[in-house]
């Protein structure tokens, strides 16, 4: 019998994924940032911001972090163009590909229950995206693709067809994703009005008419008459939107209007304001007089930073507060894990929203910092600070991703880093096994947890057997205990200990001083030549 078969996107090279090593993460004060006092009670403060790979630094928080992110909003690096010039056609798309699928595989971790992923895309990739995002979130859980203008205008000397949207993939975690209402907009009240002085307040007129025919919906035809008129009205063309008993129901309750005059030849249904929703229905047409445009994403750089051309395509900060207005409430966790120019973040805090950034390049900390500084100063204008209200407050803590764990010796054996201390080694072997690290002050042993009786104890002495049974009788008969150690001797097995040499444990386990997991372009392994291309320098052939 043959293997069963699956609609997927293939590429060259899907079948191979990294190890990655869950890195610990190390705080900086020096680079912290919080309020001098509290503006608010819900002023947040251990916000993070984390510089270094993303992909690492994903992996990185998926031990604390694994089902309690609300919302992942990213703007990966798509608009590749002639950066690719130098790549080979078939190769560069399997390798964004890849890169993509192990982002979003941990993302998809991270979310909760009842979050959402948000990615924004340009037309090159989005299809490619999708169909990978369905592989990696199920079908089921695609909401919609959310359609951006991010130009207003069009130069009349471009050739060729202009694109001016860009579109947002948004996918859910489960059927649990619940999304907002959005605040009712002063053009959607000022459609109902109340020209008969209906004492149930403001109404407008809804259509009475189905767009069903009449031979499709026998039910829904019959004789309707104007009583300002005695005319009889007839389903010629179409059938009507209610029975004849709801019909009924909205004439006892006054509910059909006739127009002004009362002598509309069509019947319309009043619907009150005060009966519908508080919020509006999103839908997946974003228009750039309500989300902004890329030029006033640009103005909001140079409000920021003044001259600034480090960021190609930014995102106005009314974008992302409308995409966290849908899925998120306040005090929910937010994760943008290719920060940018951090606008995710400054509207995260604005809106009262906790938040994690990731970024790798040096505007991490030339424009990313001074950004949420302003924010957190009340002293950044732009963007949503009117709106919003705000008026500072909060902070974030600073992180960097530690070395990797091992480093090769001179003799290329792989040793423990010789930058990490004791604490920094039992952190680490705690994300790796799979263990909460919570140093215990009293029990020297007790370096961290994964359930109430079982602990890890880390340590780079070299064990002898009456060491470990002075431990096994301190764990005694109802808990166990990992012990990593760098060697030991025993005469025979301890019930309770499982011992294990370090680094030999862990050496096969993830890809050891790998740092650079990015998307950037020259990271890319160049396509192979082909035998009889012409050289670079000199006429020079291949061989």
């Amino acid at each position: 019998m043959t293997k069963k078969q699956k609609l997927e996107l293939t590429w060259i090279g899907k079948e191979n994924r990294p190890k990655l090593e869950p890195r610990i993460l190390l705080e900086d004060p020096a680079k912290s940032y919080h309020a001098k006092h509290r503006v608010t009670e819900s002023d947040i403060f251990d916000n993070r911001l984390i510089f270094g790979d993303n992909l690492l630094a994903l992996k990185a928080l998926e031990a604390e972090f694994s089902g309690k992110v609300k919302c992942v909003f990213i703007d990966p690096p798509y608009n590749t163009g002639s950066a690719f010039a130098h790549y080979d056609d078939g190769l560069e798309h399997s390798i964004w590909l890849s890169l993509m699928r192990d982002r979003l595989e941990i993302i998809r971790r991270l979310l909760s229950e009842d979050g959402s992923l948000w990615i924004t895309i340009d037309d090159n990739e989005a299809h490619y995206l999708k169909v990978l995002c369905d592989e990696v979130f199920g079908r089921a859980n695609y909401k919609t693709t959310v359609t951006w203008q991010r130009k207003y205008s069009v130069s009349n000397n471009f050739q060729g067809i202009a694109t001016i949207c860009d579109f947002v993939l948004v996918y859910s975690k489960s059927e649990h994703f619940q999304n907002n209402l959005l605040p009712r907009s002063e053009e959607s009240t000022a459609r109902y009005s109340n020209p008969d002085n209906d004492p149930r307040g403001p109404w407008k007129a809804v259509d009475y008419l189905n767009q069903a025919t009449p031979e499709k919906r026998r039910n829904l035809c019959y004789d309707i008459v104007n009583p300002n008129t005695g005319d009889v009205v007839k389903n010629t063309k179409k059938a009507w939107k209610y029975d004849p008993a709801t019909h009924s129901r909205h004439v006892e309750e006054k509910r059909i209007w006739w127009g002004r005059d009362g002598r509309n030849t069509v019947p319309a249904l009043k619907l009150f304001l005060s009966e519908v929703r508080d919020g509006m229905t999103p839908h997946n047409w974003w228009s750039h007089e309500e989300v902004g445009h890329t030029d006033e994403a640009k103005k909001e750089m140079i409000g920021l930073y003044g001259a600034c051309d480090v960021f190609d395509t930014p995102k106005p900060e009314r974008l992302l507060q409308r995409i966290l207005a849908i899925a998120t409430n306040p005090g929910d966790l937010v994760l943008d894990s290719f920060a940018g120019s951090g606008t995710t973040g400054a509207v995260a805090h604005k809106m009262g929203r906790r938040w994690i950034m990731v970024e790798l390049g040096e505007h991490c900390h030339t424009h990313i910092i001074p950004r949420m500084q302003k924010v957190i100063d009340g002293v950044d204008p732009g963007g949503i600070t009117e709106t919003v209200g705000w008026k500072g407050g909060g902070g974030f803590r600073y992180y960097r991703l530690a070395p990797s764990l091992l480093e090769k010796d001179k003799w290329g054996n792989w040793v423990i880093n010789h930058d990490y201390n004791a604490a920094m080694l039992a952190e680490a072997l705690c994300k790796l096994e799979g263990f909460t690290y919570a140093p215990s002050d009293a029990v020297y042993w007790q370096h961290g947890h994964s359930t109430e009786r079982d602990f890890i104890y880390v340590t780079t002495a070299s064990l002898t057997h009456e060491q470990l049974q002075q431990l096994t009788d301190e764990v005694g008969p109802d808990r166990t205990l990992l012990v990593l150690c760098t060697a030991f001797r025993s005469r025979g097995e301890f019930s309770n200990l499982t011992v294990k040499k370090i680094p030999k444990h862990v050496l096969s386990r993830c890809e050891w001083g790998h740092d650079d997991y990015s998307l950037r372009v020259e990271n890319l392994p160049k396509a192979p030549p082909k035998p009889g291309q012409q050289g670079l320098f000199d006429g020079e052939e291949t061989q």
